[in-house]
């Protein structure tokens, strides 16, 4: 799974009328020619201070060594900021680590679950129970409460999960595809609901107050903490283990570098509790900052209730995908004011710099862009000592070391376009993960000598700045050419009548394959003629970047299939062109 993020900081952006391509040029010109070698060693500077501190020690813990610190440090600081759109809770740390380590208590007796698949809606438990996990030795596989119970058997069968832990609803969907589970538990929010052969989530935690409070487990950095399943663009979902010492100091880099998180932050992460994005930014980097969670709890995503939100509570910080992002723009962004807002964080794919302008203009927040993997923490990114350029993704996080190769694992220069790897030559990064469990061949695709493949395909420019280019898989080889869809998909966002796009490979007979576009309009665009509409489309592309990159076939549609967390799956639509449905 590809993570792209984004932060911001209010300044003034003049409106520049300019393709992405003339973007670029406009920004690794003259402009930074002055203050490119203080910039790059300030950049250095910080980079290797923060690499300083990231020393691994044998035995870490999350729970004991981050949570229980804050609960005694500031007991009473809100560590769980909720709302459902009209009333507001607040959860303390301390309130978080005393029910974490009851819930654990009873889970440690007589010993804890081995590992436990988590399938829980944005409610305090699933905090809880992956700080209870921690404390007890217990692994943690979180999943969206949308799988399929086909979904949920695969994963049980890969994982090997002793313990499911879900919400009433969810349980009483799957609860014939988990009989076999030793231990079953069910969040609940009355006393009458109950589920045959579930323990109620309220139950152990009365048992854990009866019993004498379990100590921490004393974990080695190197034990696996969390399992995450890709998103599945190919094959089944793999599993992803992460370990204490991989997140829980992984993501210091993420914290300090490019988040510059601080302890009086209200962070709001709109994603899926399923997903490894929910453990970036809604349990690891808030938590190690000291800083506190902004919960809502909408039933589903809403731009007028996000943006009504940003407008009413004290949110200093906003992660969101970038189809939330497609979707806000298009309302009158000018009649919210936000009071608090400093950082805007994009996350699941690249983010559009027409979409960055329509939001910078509208509201002074300027996005910087990131990048990483379910696979990874933070690899590249515009933080601290990092220059804005638009549509970059920064340069290399503390902790990492990125190459572009070619095919033949020859490293490349710059401004050319090749595999982005991390290289191992100096050894095995914090935060990157050592290989899928139980599939060896995957793990050899990705592991090669030296390098990590993360799959896709990027260059970097002249100053170390490095620029994505798309999958590697995503690439469309066009008579010769080779384009990437992302460049297309900005161009047709640059167009009004373009909501949302996705460009693909579709074959054809002279070329072998040419660029397809599916296109969803806007709302003021829905009726207007489709034929003139697709050459007017056309013709905007040619204009806004190499006219060879032009979508030579457009179909709109009324939405784009996307993955579970918001992804645009791109192999869905390039599979359907190709027959390969």
């Amino acid at each position: 799974m590809l993570f792209w993020h984004t932060y911001s900081f209010r300044c003034f952006v003049p409106n520049l009328q300019h393709s992405a391509l003339r973007r670029r040029t406009l920004y690794v010109g003259q402009r930074w020619q002055c203050c490119r070698e203080s910039d790059h060693d300030r950049y250095e500077k910080i980079k290797e201070g923060i690499e300083l501190q990231m020393k691994v020690p044998e035995h870490f813990n999350f729970a004991k060594d981050v949570i229980e610190r804050w609960a005694k440090q500031k007991p009473d600081k809100a560590a769980l900021h909720f709302t459902d759109g009209s009333t507001v809770s607040f959860v303390s740390y301390n309130e978080l680590y005393q029910e974490s380590v009851l819930l654990a208590t009873a889970l440690s007796n007589p010993a804890p679950p081995r590992c436990a698949l988590i399938i829980l809606p944005k409610i305090f438990e699933w905090w809880a129970v992956n700080v209870a996990g921690s404390w007890c030795g217990m692994i943690i596989s979180p999943a969206t409460t949308l799988l399929t119970a086909n979904d949920v058997a695969h994963r049980i069968s890969e994982c090997g999960a002793d313990c499911v832990i879900c919400d009433f609803a969810t349980a009483k969907r799957l609860n014939d595809v988990t009989k076999e589970i030793p231990l079953r538990i069910v969040v609940s929010n009355s006393a009458d609901q109950s589920l045959s052969g579930w323990t109620k989530y309220d139950d152990l935690i009365k048992q854990g107050k009866s019993k004498d409070v379990k100590p921490c487990h004393k974990t080695k950095s190197t034990d696996v903490a969390q399992i995450f399943f890709t998103s599945g663009t190919t094959g089944k979902p793999k599993m992803v283990p992460h370990t204490q010492g991989s997140y829980g100091i992984g993501h210091m880099a993420t914290a300090k570098f490019w988040l510059d998180s601080r302890d009086d932050d209200l962070i709001w992460n709109i994603s899926d509790t399923g997903w490894a994005k929910a453990a970036w930014t809604s349990l690891y980097i808030p938590f190690l900052s000291g800083a506190t969670v902004f919960v809502h709890q909408m039933p589903s995503f809403n731009a007028e209730e996000v943006l009504q939100s940003l407008c009413q509570h004290p949110v200093n910080a906003l992660c969101a995908p970038p189809t939330a992002y497609r979707a806000m723009v298009q309302c009158d962004l000018e009649k919210y004011k936000f009071h608090s807002l400093r950082r805007c964080i994009s996350a699941g794919e690249p983010l559009n710099p027409e979409v960055i302008d329509k939001w910078t203009l509208a509201t002074g927040l300027q996005i910087f862009e990131g990048y990483g993997q379910s696979e990874t923490t933070l690899l590249c990114g515009t933080g601290e000592g990092v220059n804005i350029r638009p549509g970059s993704m920064g340069k290399p996080a503390p902790g990492y070391d990125l190459k572009i190769v070619d095919e033949n694992w020859q490293e490349l220069g710059p401004n050319k376009e090749g595999f982005l790897t991390v290289s191992l030559s100096k050894g095995h990064p914090i935060g990157l993960f050592k290989g899928y469990l139980g599939n060896e061949n995957k793990t050899s695709e990705v592991f090669m000598g030296e390098y990590y493949l993360t799959g896709d395909r990027a260059y970097y420019d002249d100053d170390g700045y490095f620029w994505f280019v798309g999958r590697a898989d995503d690439v469309i080889i066009s008579s010769g050419y080779r384009i990437g869809p992302f460049e297309v998909e900005s161009a047709l966002l640059e167009h009004p009548a373009v909501a949302e796009s996705a460009a693909v490979s579709s074959p054809d007979k002279l070329r072998g394959e040419v660029v397809k576009a599916f296109v969803v309009l806007a709302k003021e665009y829905q009726n207007h003629n489709p034929d003139l509409l697709i050459k007017e489309l056309q013709d905007h592309v040619k204009k806004t970047t190499a006219p060879y990159k032009y979508p030579r076939k457009v179909e709109f549609v009324e939405s784009l299939p996307k993955n579970i967390s918001g992804k645009i799956q791109r192999m869905v639509l390039r599979n359907q062109e190709w027959g390969k449905c």
